[in-house]
């Protein structure tokens, strides 16, 4: 297993919640926010946690808040985003609407984590789900350049 001290947890928290008309990280679940779940969970496997968000109310759960590399080019402007300003080779990504995410699930991810991957994803069904997932800081550039194409996704 790693060490806490080489993990970084990144938290996409920026999202428009057109759908929800409201800030999803701020919602309620079981008396706390969306997000501060999140962070529990991702508590015990990092040594920093960034949250990925314009949204200065973000700023009250007391941890580094950076903001989207791109205006309005989606989770993956978060996403690079996030791997920028990592410290580390090892990040766990998490969108903010999965308050029901265990540690446990995290730590099933990071155990399949070898030299070769770059990232290592929940699948569930047949349906990958990239937010629950460790990405390598080394695919940083890979996400630019598809940015720069035009890939919000």
């Amino acid at each position: 297993m790693n060490s806490k001290k080489t993990i970084t947890g990144i938290v996409l928290a920026g999202g428009k919640s057109r759908r929800m008309s409201t800030d999803k990280a701020l919602l309620l679940f079981k008396g706390k926010p969306f997000l501060s779940h999140v962070i529990e969970a991702l508590m015990p496997m990092a040594d920093e946690i960034l949250i990925v968000s314009d949204n200065k109310k973000h700023e009250k759960f007391n941890f580094k808040r950076v903001s989207d590399t791109m205006i309005d080019a989606g989770p993956l402007s978060g996403l690079h985003a996030g791997l920028k300003h990592s410290n580390t080779e090892l990040n766990i990504v998490l969108s903010c609407d999965v308050p029901l995410i265990q540690t446990s699930v995290l730590e099933i991810i990071l155990a399949n984590n070898t030299d070769e991957n770059d990232v290592i994803q929940i699948e569930e069904e047949g349906k990958s789900h990239p937010l629950i997932a460790l990405y390598k800081k080394r695919v940083t550039p890979h996400l630019l350049v598809a940015l720069q194409k035009g890939e919000r996704k």
